[in-house]
């Protein structure tokens, strides 16, 4: 039975700096035993290769094929609306490149598009130049629409908190590609070359991981060891298939396999 996992990053395989116990042991197994997989993340931030370096120097045997960020389903989703667009960029490196590489020119003046991203050095300056694009009729998408980021020293506002208020400044609603979008969700699991039903999708985030694969018809999983705790899952009209401590237990558990197997067996009968 051929399956395979689209698995968030933060609060899943590390926390910060620091594997998550366990983690490079589940994951360096599927690179061994060939299982399909791909990293799915909110973070528009650095490019992928960024990311595969430091995914390395933890000790995860990992590509940069394996890594799938909101940057890129952006870059992509732009590319197949309008080839060969224009957009004003709020966002770092990540963004940017994803977005030359698919064919997008950035400009500062009548834009297609304003993107915005994750970013730690945007000003007032910037939204506001955004604002009276949009008013004067470019798109408004966004990477995602996390309202928050963690990192070393705390929180910070994330892409979702940006948007929120070039939409109030605006009156107009922006469109997100990252997750729980469908756009992402979708063109990860096709990367793949799986149906929905071989799909498991691994996160700590009911929001944007679990939601996201719910609606997209694949399995799910909750790990307990990022930013949900399981007292919290009776506020949610959606649930997980299984919740379990940390990544993990995945590696250690002999029926989870089983588990999806049969999941997958009933979904497909079902059909």
């Amino acid at each position: 039975m051929k399956y395979g996992f689209l698995i968030d990053m933060d609060g899943v395989i590390y926390r910060s700096s620091n594997v998550i116990a366990g983690a490079d042991t589940f994951i360096n197994r599927l690179v061994d035993d060939g299982v399909p997989f791909r990293f799915l993340t909110n973070n528009s931030q650095r490019t992928r290769r960024d990311m595969q370096a430091k995914l390395q120097r933890m000790g995860f045997n990992i590509t940069e094929d394996h890594i799938y960020t909101c940057a890129m389903a952006t870059a992509r989703y732009l590319a197949q609306q309008k080839p060969k667009g224009t957009a004003f960029v709020i966002g770092e490196g990540g963004l940017l490149n994803a977005l030359h590489r698919n064919g997008y020119a950035i400009v500062d003046h009548d834009p297609d598009f304003v993107v915005v991203g994750e970013g730690r050095t945007m000003n007032f300056e910037v939204i506001e130049a955004a604002v009276n694009m949009i008013l004067s009729g470019a798109r408004l998408v966004a990477t995602n629409m996390d309202p928050n980021c963690p990192t070393a020293t705390g929180t910070r506002p994330g892409c979702g908190a940006v948007v929120a208020m070039i939409e109030a400044a605006t009156g107009v609603k922006a469109f997100s590609v990252g997750k729980p979008s469908p756009v992402m969700m979708r063109a990860a699991r096709i990367e793949l070359g799986l149906r929905s039903a071989q799909t498991v999708m691994i996160g700590d985030t009911m929001e944007t991981d679990i939601l996201g694969g719910v609606q997209m018809g694949y399995k799910t999983v909750l790990v307990l060891s990022g930013g949900t705790e399981k007292s919290a899952l009776g506020r949610y009209a959606y649930q997980p298939n299984v919740v379990v401590e940390s990544i993990a237990n995945l590696d250690t558990n002999e029926l989870f396999l089983e588990r999806a197997a049969a999941l997958t067996t009933a979904t497909q009968a079902a059909v």
